[in-house]
């Protein structure tokens, strides 16, 4: 009996609690008393005062937060576009600095500025090398050769767009307008003559004036006119180590004339190699090259050959001069002796494999050279100037150099000047006290 009665109520907790808890949200949750059901059936309390201000405070750290997020991204979007503004800022430099490379033809006036360096270091004679003056030196020449270049192309803008070669240069291709390259050209020719007449003297100043003015009023034209400016380019490249030779010493001497003299027998052979290799080029330009002329190659070869064989003395002379030991001899005739035969090789079998051999033969021989020059070189103060800084005057030559000569009885041969096809350069002297 009792245990029927245990059964029937326990049966009935069950039937009341599962029909109470089809309410409830969470059947698992299921209230096993009356006071869990009471509980449970109750509604949430509502909000303290201490609790509503909790919550306000909670309120003003997220709209802080909204308002930091939003800081943020604007301070992302403003380094973003200053990000972007520097980057534009730096392609442009990028690209005029590029086209101010190629307008001064920089691997070019590079060279120029080696032979100018070479010039300055041998006309120190006794004197320590002073390293501003070379820099200073160099620097000026520098920017006058990238003045001269740079006019040549502003001339030259039909004629750059019709070559192959020189078809993507600034000025043809649009990359740069004229009224800039006329400005950057004026701006570094000025720079580099103040340079040189404030650093070094006015007569270094005064020969890259002229070589600037030689270079871009006279040769340039002539190239459309005449084949004769294969010669006016040359005496162009004799000049800088000219200058350098001035910029140290303040005169010319008859020593300084051997380095420049080397440089104009040397292009000769070198532009004739340019010459027939580019041919087709200069003829669609409208360049009137000695190519042109000559479609055989002969002329420009017996040219080549000619003026190589114009260079043999040219050690010899250095070592009577007392400009360089007699080692400088035997290496300068063996470097021109090796060019020449380039040259007389391409003579033979005037071929496109010939004339790009003596051209890379020439490329080889001017570093070379010079080399030999500056390591091979005596110091020697007794010179005899031909031209000074305060202006023309002949001197005589003092009781050194009189006594070194007379201790010589014999002179190496100079008639090598009078066969030079035109009369640049002075034909040096030689006297008997």
């Amino acid at each position: 009996m009792w245990r029927r009665s245990a059964v029937f109520c326990f049966s009935s907790r069950i039937s009341v609690s599962s029909s109470s808890s089809s309410s409830l949200p969470n059947r698992r949750l299921i209230p096993w008393s009356r006071e869990l059901c009471a509980v449970n059936s109750l509604s949430q309390p509502p909000l303290s005062s201490e609790s509503t201000a909790k919550l306000a405070i909670s309120g003003d750290r997220s709209d802080a937060n909204r308002v930091f997020a939003s800081g943020t991204v604007a301070a992302t979007s403003t380094a973003g576009e200053i990000s972007s503004r520097v980057a534009a800022a730096a392609g442009l430099g990028h690209h005029y600095a590029r086209c101010y490379w190629e307008l001064s033809k920089a691997r070019l006036s590079m060279l120029v500025v080696a032979t100018s360096g070479t010039g300055y270091i041998l006309g120190t004679g006794n004197a320590a090398i002073s390293f501003p003056g070379l820099c200073y030196t160099c620097a000026g020449t520098m920017m006058i050769a990238a003045s001269a270049n740079s006019l040549n192309q502003i001339f030259e803008i039909s004629n750059d767009a019709k070559m192959k070669r020189t078809m993507q240069r600034p000025l043809p291709s649009g990359r740069i307008s004229v009224p800039h390259a006329v400005a950057w050209a004026t701006i570094a020719g000025a720079s580099g003559a103040c340079l040189l007449a404030s650093k070094t003297n006015m007569m270094a100043a005064g020969l890259a004036s002229a070589n600037l003015a030689l270079y871009a009023f006279v040769y340039t034209p002539l190239k459309q006119l005449h084949p004769i400016n294969t010669w006016v380019g040359a005496v162009v490249g004799a000049i800088p180590p000219l200058l350098g030779w001035a910029a140290a010493s303040g005169q010319i001497s008859f020593n300084s004339m051997i380095l420049p003299a080397a440089l104009y027998f040397w292009q000769i052979p070198h532009f004739m190699a340019l010459a027939y290799l580019c041919r087709n080029d200069y003829a669609a330009g409208g360049y009137k090259m000695l190519s042109l002329f000559d479609p055989s190659g002969k002329r420009i070869a017996a040219v080549a050959l000619r003026n190589c064989f114009y260079m043999v003395p040219l050690g010899f002379i250095a070592y009577d001069w007392g400009l360089t030991s007699s080692w400088f001899c035997v290496e300068s005739t063996l470097l021109t002796l090796a060019i020449a035969a380039t040259a007389f090789s391409f003579y033979r079998d005037r071929t496109m494999q010939k004339a790009r051999k003596m051209f890379h033969a020439s490329l080889l021989f001017l570093p070379v050279f010079m080399s030999g020059l500056l390591l091979h070189r005596v110091s020697n103060d007794n010179q005899q100037p031909v031209l000074e800084v305060a202006g023309l005057s002949i001197s005589a030559s003092d009781d050194g150099k009189s006594q070194r000569r007379k201790k010589r009885s014999a002179q190496p041969p100079v008639a090598y000047a009078s066969a030079a096809p035109f009369p640049f350069l002075p034909a040096p002297s030689f006297y008997s006290p």
